[in-house]
């Protein structure tokens, strides 16, 4: 995104922001009982006054984000170990910037959790994936073993917790995504396939998809089909 005025998840379609589309079908499944957002600091003020405004009841904390994907998720996991019953819970960890998700995949990922201890949505890969080895030779996947890790990435609250102490321990705060790390510390991954349309807006493509993809869905509930 080229904008400067504001972080890309405040950006509005129709008078709402991008991140509130996310946390209104969090906020409305019957799965969830509590949502934690990790917030640009200075935003938190707007996101509060925006939560008012469109009803969005679940969401009992808001902290301040870290300097690193990593370091935001960790803060948004202790504050969620504030409020959970017990460190059994289940956390689904999500993208404010991704507002395409379903209320089928959430059920799907914590139903998931409960069977195998984590949940990785993915997509199939629709491309052929070139990987760099450290040789500097080139590795071709097979396109039919391959997937693509979107989000939710979903774990018991105490074991995402235990891998993040871990890598803190370490001094790892560098890992890109939830499942890296979980997958480094040996833990097993579930997965689930997500809509492909579960994209993170992160460049004005991508909010050009989003819109379209909002006007599909008013069509569909207006016209039926």
């Amino acid at each position: 995104m080229h904008t400067t005025s504001r972080p890309k998840q405040f950006l509005e379609y129709n008078g709402k922001p991008i991140i509130i589309y996310t946390l209104e079908i969090f906020d409305n499944h019957p799965m969830i009982d509590a949502i934690v957002v990790a917030c640009v600091d200075d935003w938190i003020p707007f996101l509060n006054k925006m939560l008012k405004k469109f009803e969005i009841n679940k969401v009992k904390k808001i902290v301040a984000g870290g300097d690193t994907g990593q370091e935001s998720i960790y803060k948004g996991l202790m504050a969620a170990n504030e409020i959970a019953e017990t460190q059994d819970d289940i956390v689904l960890i999500h993208d404010g910037v991704r507002p395409l998700i379903t209320e089928q995949t959430i059920t799907d990922n914590i139903e998931t959790v409960k069977k195998e201890g984590s949940c990785i949505t993915c997509i199939p890969a629709t491309e052929t994936f070139v990987v760099t080895q450290s040789d500097g030779n080139l590795e071709i996947p097979t396109r039919s073993n391959s997937l693509i890790a979107r989000a939710p990435q979903s774990f018991y609250l105490k074991d995402i917790l235990s891998a993040h102490e871990r890598a803190r321990l370490e001094g790892r705060n560098d890992f890109i995504d939830s499942c890296s790390m979980m997958h480094h510390y040996g833990y097993k991954l579930g997965r689930v396939n997500g809509p492909m349309e579960n994209i993170k807006i992160t460049t004005p493509t991508d909010y050009f998809i989003f819109k379209a993809m909002v006007e599909v869905h008013e069509n569909q509930q207006i016209f039926g089909f």
